[in-house]
């Protein structure tokens, strides 16, 4: 919306600023920011009015989980309501990239939303059925698969974009590009699918999920605003994306949204995200990476991310084979837990770890 006021520079030379991607980036970030702080202890409240037990608490978990009873869930609607709105006051609207990403969230939280809907009504900790729950995951990742391979060819697109649409860039070198074809589309799948559900694995500890999820964001910021400049991208040998700096401005939102949310979220935490929350930051992730050709790099912004998944799919996987488990307990933070790490160790030192995956992932762009 405040992209229009450019539109006025002529006479009042100070809206030229409106134009900047990186002045909007700001604003984004502020703005959301602000309404999830502003806004968070009402809407905490309300939760509190309608949870009267706050989310289920699984009963084989860590017994010091216990004392979180009570505390309500859903505190992603927030977080998604501050990215929204200052996504919808700060990006230009005519750019395709910003409603593809918009309609992941919303996909994906609206998934999310349900999921935590039917536990707090069931009071278990078991939502959506698995198969459900990833046919609609599936259902909005086949859509925005189909969106961002449609802007990537752009109107009446060349050879070389059609190309480009189905291919995924290689970290480390500069030429090196790899055509999946009929291949890209499952690929794509995996990505958003396996980001959204890593994510959601991650939010298992009072602020654990926050701090991965806004240096993994920062990283795509960046790689957005760069591949979407023709000046950036050659200097940098990334393949340009035309349109795709105004992704930036999303990523700015989603940063101070969750910085915001974060602000009720650390330990001991008064909201919960909940599925409606992760769903939809893994899925925008995810989304993002696509959309930026840069979908590797995702695997080591996000690496923290990759790691929880992993340790789940382990431990059912040598359980189901060998009767033995790898980890005292799945996701991995939870085996630290039963370790005796306290909740605060764990969370500060995964958010440790997600800040130097994010410098390395950074330097990906450089070393090529």
């Amino acid at each position: 919306m405040f992209f229009w006021l450019s539109q006025f520079s002529a006479d009042i030379s100070v809206l030229n600023i409106f134009r900047y991607v990186t002045f909007r980036t700001g604003g984004a970030i502020i703005t959301a920011f602000a309404i999830a702080v502003f806004f968070g202890p009402r809407f905490i409240r309300w939760l509190k009015s309608k949870q009267a037990d706050g989310q289920p608490i699984r009963a084989d978990g860590p017994q010091t989980h216990l004392a979180k009873k009570g505390t309500p869930t859903m505190g992603g609607l927030l977080l998604l309501v501050a990215i929204v709105v200052s996504s919808l006051l700060w990006a230009q609207w005519r750019n395709g990239y910003v409603w593809m990403l918009l309609f992941v969230l919303g996909g994906f939280g609206l998934a999310g939303f349900w999921d935590d809907y039917l536990k707090l009504t069931r009071r278990t900790s078991a939502g959506i059925p698995g198969k459900v729950k990833l046919g609609l995951q599936l259902a909005v990742s086949l859509v925005a698969c189909s969106w961002i391979m449609y802007l990537t060819q752009g109107a009446g697109g060349t050879a070389a974009t059609q190309a480009m649409s189905t291919s995924i860039t290689i970290p480390f070198f500069k030429d090196l590009v790899l055509n999946l074809g009929y291949f890209y589309i499952p690929f794509v799948l995996v990505v958003m699918v396996g980001s959204s559900n890593a994510v959601n694995l991650t939010d298992g500890l009072d602020g654990l999920v926050s701090i991965p999820v806004i240096t993994t964001t920062l990283v795509f910021m960046v790689i957005a605003y760069a591949v979407g400049r023709v000046d950036f991208a050659g200097y940098l040998q990334l393949y340009r994306v035309v349109g795709a700096d105004e992704l930036a401005v999303i990523c700015g939102a989603m940063i101070g949204g969750t910085l915001g949310f974060l602000w009720y979220n650390a330990h001991p935490a008064q909201v919960f995200m909940g599925d409606t929350g992760s769903l939809a930051l893994g899925g925008a992730l995810g989304a993002l990476s696509v959309a930026t050709k840069q979908e590797l790099v995702l695997a080591i912004a996000g690496g923290i991310f990759v790691m929880e998944a992993l340790s789940d799919i382990i431990q059912v996987g040598s359980y189901k084979w060998r009767r033995k488990r790898v980890f005292l307990m799945a996701p991995i933070h939870h085996h630290f837990e039963k370790l005796g790490w306290s909740e605060t160790t764990i969370v500060v030192r995964f958010w440790i770890v997600s800040i130097m995956l994010a410098i390395f992932a950074l330097g990906t762009l450089k070393i090529r």
